[in-house]
């Protein structure tokens, strides 16, 4: 555990904003699961925090017994999440000697990070990201990007007929899927998975995870 480094006050002011992109609060450790979802979804999207022993109704309860929920989340989130995540935890004292956990989860230069519940099935993994107030679990397509990104190499496709009808597509509406795309392109679902994927890390298209379906835009000219 880190020295506090929130005061009171900070975490009060903290707690005004609500929950987004990049806080969570969770009242107790009685799931842990749901712990670690959101400290995964944190390290493959843009970081963030975690309070815990506070409410979803912003209520600052603290943990009566701080020590055995830190040893507990310790224990999961090196046990249960691959590659290993980095991470702090500080507490904040409340008035009435109860605590609350700050857990900082930086933006992990190692993504994806996934959940493998049991370690003897390794292939059993699931990885997940933060979509508005929500970790959802993250697409094979959103998986592959969070790889790509990681490698840093250039990215080549040619423009065919199924980028220009994607393109067309996109002209004339917001957005698009994998299925629609393939259905609209008449390609097998693979190549349109592939083929979305690749022009997201040419930085051609964005894609917005979703925990029904993605949707992919084309970029916004910065």
């Amino acid at each position: 555990m880190t020295p506090s480094v929130m005061d009171y006050q900070a975490l009060k002011n903290l707690v005004k904003r609500g929950e987004g992109s990049s806080l969570e609060f969770k009242l107790k450790t009685n799931h842990p699961e749901k712990i670690i979802r959101g400290v995964v979804a944190f390290a493959n999207t843009n970081g963030g925090i975690m309070l815990i022993g506070v409410g979803d109704d912003k209520k600052i309860v603290g943990l009566k017994y701080a020590d055995e929920d830190e040893y507990l989340l310790v224990r999961a989130i090196n046990k249960f999440c691959f590659p290993r995540i980095s991470y702090t935890i500080e507490r904040v004292q409340l008035y009435d000697e109860r605590e609350v956990l700050v857990i900082r989860v930086p933006r992990s230069p190692t993504r994806p990070h996934y959940i493998i519940p049991d370690p003897a099935e390794p292939d059993n993994k699931k990885a997940y990201v933060r979509v508005a107030d929500k970790s959802v679990q993250a697409s094979r397509e959103v998986r592959e990007i969070l790889k790509g990104e990681q490698a840093e190499r250039d990215i080549r496709f040619s423009y065919g007929e199924k980028e220009h009808k994607l393109m067309q597509h996109l002209g004339e509406h917001d957005s698009i899927t994998v299925d629609l795309f393939a259905n609209i392109a008449g390609i097998s679902r693979r190549i349109a998975s592939r083929t979305l994927v690749l022009l997201v890390l040419a930085n051609v298209l964005e894609i917005h995870p979703g925990d029904v379906m993605d949707q992919y835009t084309t970029r916004a000219v910065q």
